[in-house]
Formats: structure tokens, C-alpha cells, sequence
């Protein structure tokens, strides 16, 4: 199996460098990468064959290859781009077959084990904190970039490696944006605010949103904001091992569409998280795959308005054997500043 994806390199073998590609067969495993990472590579990995690349990768991939008999081997066509199969194909000759064989490390990693799940219980009490202290950060005239940046240092500053994703801090209109960059838009009182925020501590993502109203909310609002809990609720409660994940969206739409609210929401209802923020499995219409103890998913239905505002309520969840864990904390009803 060829392996070109820098997450899944560390998964298999610890090796943190983004450059190089990672063999694994029955004989043993081989990292090719340059000379900026061998030495790295060496200290952070064990019971592996490190060999320095020299060239393009495809080169030192087909002189490996070269002069053995005749091999199948297995990549992702989710992580090779065109150019970079044909590249191999062309460097490895006739006698090796390249087989497309998709998600297979995907779904290792999919299944985490009690350690993975401590270290993203962790992840997410970190993320919960900083989530808490973030909303002091709320008061009229402050700007999107100045909040985001705050949260980010803070991550750091309590030992984080740094954000999963680039964090998300929308005011008024902008938070019916699901995915808002921040800007510098200074914030208004009685306007809605959407933060999302996670961090990566060990190696492993968290994720969680909140909405606030800065000031005082409107009838309209508060009624929006109550749909979504429940939506988040009634997702929570359906989530169990054995369970479908397009069951888990249903779950948090029928309560929107209650609301006649369903329309507004314009996503799914989560997704797997883990050693990268978005991982299988999808929560969402169509998803036959079923939740599997070791899963970690987000949960996170939300109601956009364009020229209104948004409301978004995100939570990290894990999924045991007989039960599931919330693993991120906080207050999910309305919050007034």
C-alpha cells in the first residue's frame, strides 16, 4: 500500500514531516522522504526502513520497485492527484500494478481506540474552556479578527498545538454564513454571534459552536435558537452504536421541519473528527453507514437566515458500546450578554 497522506503517515508510523510517502506490505515498512525530514524521521519513528528520497518522489517510488517481480500495489484515489499516478505508473514499469483501494487507512482511523478517545476528551475540555472565556471577549464594538485572534493564542498559551480549522467568529448578518471568515466587522449590540472553535492538543481535533445574542433577543430569535437545541438534542439521543448515520440527520430535521425551520438548514448535521477535522463517518441524508463503537462525531444542526443571522450548535460525541459521551461541555441554551 502506498500511502501519500501526511495524517495517515503519522497514524501508521509517528512520522510528523509533510513530505515523502509511507510503503507498508507484508515485509516491513519504508518511508521515503528528503533531507529535510530524515533526520526528524528517525528520532519519531521506530522498527521502519527510512529511505533519504533523492529526485521527485515517483523516481525514488519506481527505483524501489525496480528489478522485483511482479506486485500489486494499493493507493488512495482520494490523496493522488492525476499527475502524481501518472507519474509512478510511468517510474514503476509494467510489472507493478497500481490498485485503487479507497479509504482503507480512513477506515482504521475511524475506529478509535480508549487512548485516541482520551486524548480527544482532553482536546475537547480544552476546547470547552476556551469556548467559555471567548464569549467574555463579546462587548459592542469589537471586531471579528481581534476575537478570533484572542482564541487562538489561547489555544497555544494552554497547550495546544494550534486551531483544527481556521476559527470561525461571525456577527449579525455574517453568522448566517455557516462558514464565516472573520473580518472587521465590529460587533453590535443585539446582534447574533456565532463562534466555532477547535483545537488540536496531542495530535487530535475537537470542534464546538455556540451562539449568543449580545444584547437582547427577539421573540423570533429565541424561538429559532430553541428549534436548533432541540434539533441537537433529539440528533444526541438517536446517536448509538449500530445506529445509521442518515437516522442521526433525520433525527435533527424532523425537529427543524416541525419548526418550519428545515429549509434554513443548509448542511449536515455533523461529521467524524479525530487526528483531522473531518473524517468519515458523514452524518447526513443518504449516509447508510452505521455508527461503530470508537466513532467520534460532531453534532451540529443549525438554522441560516440570509440577511438575518444564523444559529449553530455544535458538540463533540463518542460512541461506546452500550452508550454514548458528550465530550465537549458548555451551556447550550440561549446565551444574553
Amino acid at each position: 500500500m502506498l500511502i501519500t497522506d501526511p495524517v495517515s503517515w503519522y497514524y501508521l508510523a509517528g512520522f510528523t514531516g509533510d513530505a515523502g510517502a509511507l510503503i507498508v506490505s507484508r515485509r516491513g515498512t519504508i518511508l521515503f522522504t528528503d533531507g529535510r525530514f530524515t533526520a526528524q524521521a528517525r528520532q519519531e519513528t521506530s522498527a521502519i526502513r527510512i529511505i533519504p528520497q533523492k529526485g521527485s518522489l515517483a523516481s525514488a517510488v519506481g527505483q524501489f520497485f525496480k528489478g522485483g517481480g511482479r506486485v500489486r500495489v494499493g493507493f488512495d484515489p482520494g490523496q493522488v492527484t492525476v499527475a502524481q499516478l501518472r507519474a509512478v505508473q510511468k517510474e514503476v514499469g509494467p510489472r507493478v500494478r497500481l490498485v485503487p483501494v479507497n479509504g482503507l487507512v480512513q477506515q482504521l482511523r475511524n475506529r478509535k481506540d480508549p487512548e485516541e478517545i482520551g486524548r480527544m476528551r482532553k482536546a475537547a475540555m480544552l476546547a470547552s474552556g476556551i469556548m467559555k472565556d471567548a464569549l467574555k471577549l463579546l462587548k459592542p464594538g469589537v471586531r471579528e479578527f481581534e476575537v478570533a485572534a484572542e482564541i487562538e493564542y489561547q489555544m497555544r498559551q494552554r497547550g495546544g498545538s494550534g486551531p483544527a480549522f481556521e476559527t470561525i467568529v461571525a456577527f449579525g448578518e455574517r453568522s448566517a454564513y455557516p462558514h464565516a471568515r472573520p473580518t472587521g466587522k465590529r460587533l453590535r449590540k443585539n446582534e447574533l454571534v456565532v463562534l466555532d472553535l477547535g483545537v488540536i492538543l496531542a495530535h487530535y481535533c475537537s470542534d464546538i459552536t455556540r451562539t449568543v445574542v449580545v444584547g437582547g433577543a427577539s421573540a423570533r430569535v429565541r424561538r429559532w435558537h430553541k428549534a436548533v437545541q432541540e434539533a441537537q438534542e433529539a440528533a444526541i439521543e438517536s446517536t448509538n452504536a449500530g445506529v445509521r448515520c442518515e437516522e442521526v440527520d433525520a433525527a435533527a430535521r424532523r425537529v427543524l421541519a416541525g419548526y418550519r425551520l428545515d429549509r434554513y438548514f443548509v448542511h449536515s448535521t455533523g461529521h467524524g473528527l479525530g487526528l483531522a477535522v473531518h473524517e468519515d463517518p458523514r452524518i447526513a441524508k443518504g449516509q447508510t453507514q452505521t455508527l461503530e463503537p470508537g466513532n467520534v462525531i460532531t453534532i451540529e444542526p443549525g438554522v441560516y437566515v440570509p440577511g438575518v443571522g444564523g444559529i449553530r450548535i455544535e458538540d463533540d460525541v463518542a460512541i461506546h458500546a452500550g452508550r454514548t459521551e458528550v465530550l465537549t461541555r458548555g451551556a447550550r441554551e440561549l446565551i444574553e450578554i
